[in-house]
């Protein structure tokens, strides 16, 4: 058996990662000086080589999680052993191999000689490291300490939110479980007894504070709370439970934001007791991740405003009966997204596909769902406005929230993007716990698929990707809870969308031509994982103009 528990073993990790972590830092400033004009990053000479830029984003998130991980494992307190340890030693070693691999192919476009990289990752102490991290016996004994102990990996949270996780989680097997696949099967819509259960349990409420009627004490906030409970409703089933909560997040918080007394003390109650149901209006046809281009229109009218344009990916808009319009209020094109403001809009609860509302003054607004491979349940709409009434009460921040729009709406997105890792941390678990079982019930050659060693490593870098990506979304959430953590918030988003479909790609695999069935809930959460890299900010978009903008902004000159 061997044994990674000593500081030593932890050290070796921390230098290996210390040295890559200066090379991250050299290549950084290295790209700012190639993309700085006048004392500021700029987009365009960014946009010469997106690939670099694209990959610093990805080698920083695996570099700053594997750090992370190294600390949570090596902490007792948390509840953490050999197995955590053993987990954190081979994921911090991959990481390096990967950072010093991608570089080692272009060096000179990352602004390194191949001479500085050799010196600095391939010295003779981080080969070593890294080839005894990674060698098969540690992810065969990942695995069987996964059997031995029943789990893959402490979760490391207090007793109150472990508390909170086991309700959450009862809920999930219970209740959302075992309708999962027949919505996801037949495209149904959102069964009333998880919404009800969900409303009942005050869940809408989570990021609200309790003088509004929510979970989260006044004054203090608590980002683990929602992301304990998304995580455990999407094991249960990404499109009827997991993001249920996620419009809500969103939503109260742009209001705690921008929002007037008045606003905040009408709204949040409703949406924390679950009376008004959210929806989220940002992406058009024509515009996705590049929100600075909404051309969706405003315009001032007695009383209030008349909203007209289309709105595409508007998930939960059918059922929603309250619902968040980012629109160009501003008729200067040059304002850009200083142009922009969001307006609260109501309409009626409608189920199934599609709907159309008129309003007495003629106002109409009608939507359609959309065809997806996977995240059925809530459905996604497109939406279209013909003269719609909202009154003049409902622009967020009253008229002095006019053209800040997209400050209010980037404020609810950083916590909808570590929601999103929740969400992808949730599916990752389901997929993980199902490929296990399978592995051990199927035999193959006269003995269970778990016996052969490329079972175990598969198993084993599940675990590993899962537990990493866990922890590092719970410290972005203390980052927030803070008033910081914006970019790291896009990171976790970032890594977790995308390794979630390598977990649940395995896990269909380790499940054979079965995996391929619909008989088996492992082929629902590989189409749900690939959602995660395109909502919410798509990850180029996140990788190139939130992450690698804001590392090489450190660095400007």
């Amino acid at each position: 058996m061997i044994a990674v528990n000593s500081p030593t073993d932890a050290s070796k990790a921390k230098k290996a990662l210390s040295n890559s972590a200066g090379v991250i830092e050299q290549i950084t400033k290295s790209l700012a000086a190639k993309c700085s004009s006048n004392g500021k990053v700029s987009v365009a000479k960014m946009d010469q080589n997106q690939l670099v830029q694209y990959q610093l984003a990805w080698m920083t998130s695996e570099q700053r999680i594997a750090e992370n991980f190294i600390e949570y494992a090596w902490n007792e307190s948390l509840g953490t052993g050999d197995l955590e340890r053993l987990m954190a030693f081979a994921f911090a070693a991959e990481a390096v191999g990967h950072i010093r691999s991608e570089i080692s192919s272009r060096p000179s476009e990352y602004g390194i000689t191949s001479q500085e990289l050799v010196s600095k990752l391939f010295d003779e102490e981080t080969n070593k490291f890294i080839e005894e991290a990674t060698a098969i016996q540690n992810y065969n004994q990942i695995s069987e300490l996964i059997v031995s102990q029943g789990h893959f990996g402490a979760y490391g949270l207090s007793e109150d939110h472990e508390m909170f996780r086991q309700t959450f989680k009862q809920f999930a097997e219970e209740v959302v479980a075992p309708k999962a696949e027949h919505v996801h099967r037949d495209d149904d819509i959102v069964p009333e007894e998880i919404i009800q259960g969900l409303r009942d349990m005050g869940c809408f409420g989570l990021c609200i504070p309790e003088s509004y009627g929510g979970l989260q004490p006044d004054g203090k906030a608590d980002n683990i709370s929602m992301l304990v409970v998304t995580e455990e409703l999407s094991r249960g089933s990404l499109g009827i439970a997991g993001s249920l909560i996620t419009r809500p997040e969103i939503l109260s918080k742009a209001l705690l934001k921008g929002g007037t007394d008045a606003q905040k003390e009408k709204w949040l109650p409703l949406i924390a007791s679950g009376e008004k149901m959210g929806g989220i209006m940002v992406t058009e046809p024509n515009y996705g991740s590049d929100v600075a281009g909404v051309s969706v229109t405003a315009k001032q009218v007695q009383g209030g405003w008349v909203i007209n344009g289309v709105k595409t990916w508007c998930t939960f808009a059918g059922y929603a009966n309250l619902l968040l319009i980012l629109c160009r209020t501003e008729s200067d094109p040059e304002l850009k997204h200083k142009g922009l403001s969001i307006l609260l809009a109501e309409k009626p609860t409608f189920l199934g596909h599609e709907f159309d509302y008129k309003q007495d003054g003629g106002g109409r607004i009608s939507g359609k769902a959309i065809g997806t491979i996977g995240y059925r349940g809530m459905h996604s709409f497109e939406v279209s406005f013909e003269d719609y009434f909202v009154p003049e009460e409902n622009l967020i921040g009253g008229e002095s929230g006019r053209g800040k729009g997209f400050y209010y709406q980037m404020e609810g997105f950083s916590g909808g993007r570590i929601q999103t890792a929740a969400r992808a941390n949730g599916v990752m678990q389901a997929a993980m716990e199902a490929a296990l079982r399978y592995a051990q019930e199927r035999h193959v050659f006269q003995k269970p698929i778990f016996e052969y060693n490329m079972t175990k490593w598969k198993i084993a870098r599940m675990a590993m990707i899962v537990q990493a990506s866990r922890q590092y979304t719970n410290t972005v959430a203390k980052l927030l809870d803070n008033h910081q953590g914006q970019m790291e918030a896009t990171l976790i988003k970032f890594y977790a969308s995308k390794v979630a479909e390598w977990v649940s790609r395995e896990a269909m695999q380790i499940h054979g031509g079965m995996g391929y069935a619909e008989e088996y809930a492992v082929s629902r959460y590989f189409v749900d994982a690939r959602v995660f890299s395109i909502f919410e900010g798509a990850e180029e978009v996140m990788a190139l103009r939130v992450i690698a903008k804001s590392l090489l902004d450190q660095y400007a000159s």
